[in-house]
C-alpha cells in the first residue's frame, strides 16, 4: 500500500469474517472462499481498527504501529486489498 493509500479510508470487505486466534487471526471471504492467515496480532489490531479509523494510517497508529514499522504494515494491508479482504471505504459526497 503506498503512502497515499495509507491516507485513505479502508474497511474489511462485507463478506469477510475474522476469527481471532492465539497466533493472530483467520480471515475468510465468503464470496471468493479464500482463507487468509494473519500471523501478527498487531496486524489483527490494525484490521480491526480500520472500520473506526478515518485512514489506514490512523488505524495503524491506533494499533500501536510506529512510523518505522509503517511500511511493513502498509505492505500487509496491500496484500489484503489484492485478495479482496480489505476494500476502500465508499466516500460520501
Amino acid at each position: 500500500m503506498t503512502a497515499s493509500n495509507l491516507d485513505r479510508a479502508w474497511d474489511l470487505h462485507p463478506q469477510v469474517s475474522v476469527r481471532p486466534e492465539p497466533f493472530g487471526a483467520l480471515l475468510y471471504h465468503f464470496g471468493t472462499r479464500k482463507l487468509t492467515f494473519l500471523k501478527d496480532r498487531t496486524l489483527l489490531a490494525v484490521v480491526q481498527a480500520l472500520a473506526a479509523a478515518p485512514t489506514a494510517r490512523a488505524a495503524c497508529s491506533a494499533a500501536g504501529v510506529d512510523d518505522e514499522d509503517l511500511p511493513r504494515y502498509g505492505q500487509a494491508l496491500a496484500a489484503l486489498t489484492r485478495s479482496s479482504m480489505v476494500v476502500e471505504r465508499n466516500r460520501t459526497p
